[in-house]
């Protein structure tokens, strides 16, 4: 029989029942496939992300790829052994020298080369992180432009932040700082650091993987971040952008799976800059032994 003498009548309950089935045929194969060659949406719920993982765990072996699949281990040769008194100096000079470190709000438009911020965002790369996965970006914006767009859209965030979305003990607790819903240093400081954190990984095939600690791994690395730049003699501060990380991400371009962490002004304080008169927690306060 050819096709031109067959006569595709639907109306024939036959001929609709095998349509019918071809198509449940063909949805079931195009399952199949896609099954067996997960690819996630740019855009997943916390639920739909945890039950991918669940699926890609259930095909993880031993003998599955990884990034560190090959490492070795190596000797431990840059690690030097200090005598007692050597190590209480360099423990004692180290104090002193970061207690030193104040948060700035005022800065002077007095530039310097970027090289500097390079350098403490290499001593910042150096942080431990969950399964070595180094879960972190540093933009340096230095452009004016950018700089202005990221302070305008901060400030109509924090303008809600301040009106609606802090409660009022947070705002008692934050007088003593001088603080409101006006950011000018984030334009003042001739860079401005937005430090990003991954939230999850891309492969090649652009399949999204785990990170793991990503908060807790940030969080480090912009600690040493802070004593690199002190110890460098600049001052920043650590801005938390509350409702602006979207928009932020989008200006400078970033990939969805990095979500803004802080925003760090830098550069010299300003000529008149003042600080709030606040003290630290003693040791006592703050450490315990057991």
């Amino acid at each position: 029989m050819t096709i031109d003498s067959f006569n595709f009548d639907l109306n024939n309950p036959a001929i609709a029942m095998l349509c019918l089935v071809n198509s449940i045929l063909v949805i079931a194969l195009i399952a199949v496939v896609l099954k067996k060659n997960i690819r996630l949406p740019s855009k997943y719920t916390d639920t739909e992300w945890a039950k991918a993982l669940d699926e890609k765990e259930a095909v993880v072996t031993k003998d599955s790829r990884s990034i560190y699949k090959d490492a070795q281990f190596v000797p431990y040769h840059d690690y030097c052994k200090l005598d007692i008194p050597n190590m209480k100096e360099k423990a004692r000079s180290f104090y002193e020298h970061i207690n030193k470190r104040r948060t700035v709000r005022a800065y002077s438009p007095e530039t310097f080369p970027v090289s500097i911020i390079e350098d403490c965002v290499r001593a910042a790369g150096t942080a431990p992180s969950g399964a070595n996965l180094q879960p972190w970006t540093y933009v340096i914006v230095k452009t004016a432009e950018l700089k202005k767009q990221i302070q305008e859209l901060v400030e109509n965030e924090e303008a809600v932040n301040y009106a609606k979305r802090m409660r009022e003990s947070w705002k008692q607790d934050l007088l003593h700082l001088g603080t409101d819903a006006t950011k000018p240093y984030l334009s003042e400081a001739p860079y401005l650091v937005c430090v990003f954190k991954h939230t999850y990984r891309v492969d090649e095939d652009g399949e999204r993987l785990a990170v793991y600690y990503p908060e807790q791994s940030v969080g480090i690395s912009v600690g040493l971040f802070q004593a690199a730049l002190h110890t460098a003699g600049l001052t920043t501060l650590t801005s938390t952008p509350m409702g602006a990380e979207t928009g932020i991400r989008e200006i400078l371009g970033r990939p969805e799976n990095e979500r803004l962490y802080l925003l760090m002004p830098v550069g010299f304080p300003a000529d008149d800059v003042t600080i709030p008169n606040i003290t630290r927690k003693p040791l006592t306060e703050l450490c315990f032994t057991a």
